[in-house]
């Protein structure tokens, strides 16, 4: 057999225009130049200690093997029960919770479950690096819908004037990543009055839903009967309990849309980790209170960061939600906001990410994004170098 035969089919990238991602190259910038990471949106801190020891516990007692490919029970009712005394949604467990290998795997199923080829779905820019994608490999197309600066607020009648009849679905993230809004009644009473009038359904991204600041609560579609019958709503445990690198999260759907997502759920990685949802499960039943705290926990980590920066020359929008806040340096530097990053880790030692590569038409607003995921002192020592500028 000759293994030096040249192949002469050609392979032909199915993602050409996706590269190196920017949350990969500024975490190895701020690793090359030893710069503080405000840029990566993971905790500096650790996961509770209650999960560890119950998932060690778990390892050692023998959940080593598959579990069901929707999730494991328990896990799939703590869900429920949490969802349910939140929203007052009426969820079954078992028939509309699937837990998946984190969101991007739960956002990655239900976009394939419902694109088909030329089919056309709304997404607002900045939008999270992964939807595009989602949509190119199941044969759709992205129609970006550019928000911007400083409050990112959607204007609806621009969404409406958008829809054809190739639109599809609608994909909202709220709290939002990258600019830390989030949805108001106004914006969910247009929504639900577009997704009906043009029969659309609805992906909602959710994974900062216990990071809402100031009183605010967070409007989940499952409040709402009317987008709840239509949509994927899609969470992460990782950001909930500071467990990012467990990959774990979970899609609700009504019963008939979650038997096709798990069609596709099961093909991409059939099922989760066995011994962190069984841990994750005896989490949420015996130490809920860590849910309804973390409003309060990341809103302080806010709040130091702001109070902080209050000397510095940045321009701070209002952080309504998740753990980032942006700042507006337009008083400071005439680059670009990429060339801006790149200077700032290098020359001053903090690394931050650029908000235009969030938008498909390279969009800057001279803003850019801390990630406040951080302890206190690591908050203070990066803006004291910020308050330098």
């Amino acid at each position: 057999m000759n293994s030096n035969k040249t192949i002469k089919k050609q392979l032909d990238s199915k993602l050409p225009n996706v590269a190196i991602s920017i949350f990969s190259e500024m975490s190895g910038l701020a690793n090359k130049y030893n710069a503080i990471n405000l840029s990566q949106g993971f905790p500096e801190f650790d996961t509770p200690e209650f999960i560890k020891q119950k998932i060690n516990q778990y390892i050692s007692d023998g959940f080593n093997q598959y579990a069901p490919s929707s999730g494991l029970p328990q896990l799939q009712s703590e869900i429920a029960n949490l969802v349910n005394d939140k929203y007052k949604a009426d969820i079954d467990a078992i028939s509309q919770v699937t837990v998946t290998s984190g969101a991007t795997e739960a956002l990655f199923v239900a976009i394939q479950t419902l694109v088909q080829p030329d089919d056309e779905i709304i997404v607002f820019d900045p939008a999270y690096d992964s939807y595009e994608p989602a949509i190119e490999l199941a044969g759709g197309k992205a129609i970006h819908i550019q928000l911007k600066a400083p409050d990112y607020a959607i204007n609806w009648h621009d969404v409406n004037q958008a829809i054809t009849h190739k639109t599809k679905a609608i994909i909202i993230n709220t709290p939002h990543n990258p600019t830390g809004t989030i949805y108001t009644q106004s914006d969910i009473d247009s929504l639900s009055n577009i997704i009906n009038d043009h029969d659309l359904y609805l992906i909602s991204d959710e994974v900062y839903e216990h990071i809402v600041f100031d009183e605010k609560i967070h409007l989940s579609a499952l409040r709402f009967s009317e987008l709840k019958e239509r949509a994927f709503v899609i969470s992460s445990f990782g950001k909930t309990f500071h467990c990012t690198g467990w990959k774990l999260g979970y899609c609700i759907a009504p019963a008939k849309l979650s038997a096709e997502f798990r069609k596709v759920h099961q093909y991409v990685t059939f099922s989760s980790f066995t011994p962190a949802q069984a841990a994750l499960a005896d989490m949420l039943r015996e130490n809920s209170n860590h849910v309804y705290e973390l409003s309060t926990f990341y809103q302080q980590k806010r709040d130091v960061l702001v109070n902080a920066l209050q000397s510095s020359r940045f321009k701070l929008l209002t952080s309504k939600g998740t753990y980032f806040l942006l700042l507006d340096y337009s008083e400071i530097s005439d680059l670009k906001d990429v060339e801006f990053c790149h200077w700032l880790t290098k020359e001053h030692g903090v690394a931050a990410i650029p908000l235009s590569v969030f938008n498909q038409s390279g969009h800057c607003d001279k803003i850019i994004r801390l990630c406040f995921a951080k302890n206190e002192d690591t908050l203070l020592k990066a803006a004291e170098r910020l308050c330098q500028l």
